[in-house]
């Protein structure tokens, strides 16, 4: 028989729920971090008969849950990670009403069972490396322009030492993107993928890496509109009979970096992609706000990018002229 687990994943700790075949739950708390993941699973071996595979089911919650999923897919479990909409909507037809963490795993159990996901796709090795990089190399450019905030205000007895931290921290940024380079030279199909994302206009060296990071492999994207929801860019539309028409912007769920990695991309691209070009002027001339027009151009910008990868072939000016035409 299929094991069903639960997990509800926090910053610091997730919960757990694993479902009997009497439909009762065995729950527990773990401490998110590698200490806490080997301890989940010598806990599911004392109550999983040996030669079953469980089925561990968690909602994509930024980043936090990525190390446990990346672990339980390593150690021979099947794991799904969901959309928190999906899960949400699931609770309200089972009319799940309580609202715990513990909760939310018993729920997530239920889901499991009930509609099957999908097991998840793990990041291979050259991914995880580079989307560790990568993360690595966002904190310490929030910290060199932290480091530039004060120095701009600082007092001549300390501004010595805020350049010296300044100094450090740009050494410590070449290093980071010296090894993001290396990194994907080194990897086949990582090298393959940015090669292809170098003929997309508005795309440069800078998105690159950050793209390949947060996406990882596109075949884990049933369609553009899959990735572009993952991202954050899907459209928010209440609509039902003539009363009610509303168009709120774009859903708040989803990756929030790889969202506003694509403003600036978005931005460029505006002027020199021919299809996001075409869908700048088109929303313009239809008196669009300024937002609307640029999360347009984004989710454009990502569509495009999507297509590229799938299809391994590089982005064709031609054939983007003929379409926006």
């Amino acid at each position: 028989m299929a094991w069903f687990v639960g997990v509800d994943v926090s910053k610091a700790k997730f919960d757990v729920a694993l479902l009997l075949p009497n439909e009762k739950f065995r729950s527990k708390v773990f401490s998110n971090d590698p200490s806490g993941f080997a301890a989940l699973l010598q806990w599911i071996a004392a109550h999983v008969p040996a030669g079953e595979v469980p089925h561990l089911c968690m909602e994509a919650t930024g980043s936090y849950h990525e190390a446990l999923a990346c672990y339980a897919h390593d150690h021979g479990c099947t794991v799904s990670v969901v959309n928190p909409l999906l899960v949400k909507r699931f609770a309200e037809l089972k009319r799940l009403r309580a609202k715990t963490d513990g909760a939310d795993a018993k729920c997530l159990a239920l889901y499991c069972r009930d509609e099957s996901p999908a097991p998840w796709q793990a990041p291979s090795a050259g991914v995880r490396a580079l989307q560790a990089l990568v993360a690595r190399l966002d904190t310490l450019q929030a910290m060199h322009q932290a480091e530039s905030n004060r120095l701009e205000v600082a007092h001549e007895s300390v501004a010595s030492s805020v350049r010296q931290v300044l100094a450090d921290l740009d050494t410590a940024i070449a290093k980071v993107k010296a090894q993001i380079a290396e990194t994907i030279d080194d990897d086949p199909d990582l090298k393959r993928r940015a090669e292809l994302l170098e003929t997309i206009p508005g795309i440069g060296e800078r998105t690159i890496p950050q793209l390949l990071a947060y996406i990882g492999a596109p075949e884990r994207f049933k369609s553009a509109k899959a990735l572009a929801a993952y991202a954050r860019l899907a459209p928010v539309v209440r609509q039902s009979g003539t009363s009610l028409d509303q168009r709120r912007g774009t859903h708040p769920m989803g990756h929030k970096r790889l969202k506003s990695l694509l403003y600036f991309p978005a931005m460029v691209a505006g002027t020199y992609n021919p299809l996001v070009r075409a869908l700048w002027a088109r929303l313009k001339a239809q008196n669009k706000p300024g937002k609307v027009i640029v999360e347009a151009c984004m989710h454009k910008l990502l569509a495009i990018a999507y297509g590229v990868l799938r299809s391994g072939k590089p982005f064709d000016p031609g054939h983007a002229r003929a379409i926006s035409a």
